[in-house]
């Protein structure tokens, strides 16, 4: 573990920008990642099939394309975000909401193993022994958004903590774009609604990377 603080010169520019930048990191991994071009992907921790399926072949393809992947490591799109960056080689970016000494959800313990060994990072501005607590989550968010070219949004509820995330992505000026989903299922309203608000409809990584590519 190691840890990098505000002035350092490895700490990433992207979170110097943001509302409340952490003054320091905590990090197991690859610190020169912090500082790469990469795309959040977020989604609620009950995706259906579909949701698997998209946030899975979207993040493998983007890692392939050489993009990092950052998400927060939770139950659901987030692991399975991260996982696809994992089978594709690639590097992915995890953000606790807690301390390296408690990895949470607990079973994503070999998952943040395997992600270290391809070249990426676990990372967090909690102390070592800092429980999961629920007030964290919400503060973690601000820099899966703050370390990204752009925020992906795959499944969302009408109430979810993912709306959060783009709410401090789009106070620090990120793209956000989302995957179109069922209108008659739970976990696409919050997608849907963002799409009407304006977000970028994506159906490929190519329509992704076209955008990041002007920044």
């Amino acid at each position: 573990m190691n840890i990098i603080y505000y002035n350092d010169d490895t700490y990433p520019e992207k979170l110097r920008r943001i509302y409340a930048p952490p003054q320091k990191l905590y990090i197991i991994g690859n610190d020169k990642i912090l500082n790469e071009k990469g795309i959040a992907i977020i989604g609620c921790r009950k995706p259906s099939k579909y949701g698997i399926e998209m946030a899975y072949k979207f993040a493998y393809g983007l890692s392939k394309r050489g993009i990092n992947v950052i998400s927060g490591l939770a139950r659901g799109i987030d692991s399975y975000s991260h996982l696809g960056a994992v089978h594709a080689k690639g590097k992915t970016i995890g953000v606790l909401g807690s301390g390296l000494n408690n990895i949470y959800p607990s079973e994503n313990k070999k998952l943040c193993l395997e992600i270290i060994k391809n070249g990426g990072a676990i990372i967090t501005e909690y102390e070592p022994k800092e429980k999961p607590l629920a007030m964290n989550f919400p503060a973690r968010n601000r820099i899966i958004s703050g370390l990204s070219e752009g925020i992906l949004v795959i499944e969302a509820k009408q109430k979810s903590g993912t709306l959060i995330t783009v709410d401090h992505g789009l106070d620090q000026g990120k793209d956000i774009f989302v995957i179109p989903g069922n209108i008659t299922s739970e976990n696409s309203y919050g997608t849907n609604e963002l799409i009407k608000q304006g977000a970028k409809l994506v159906t490929n990584i190519e329509e992704i990377i076209e955008e990041i590519e002007k920044i």
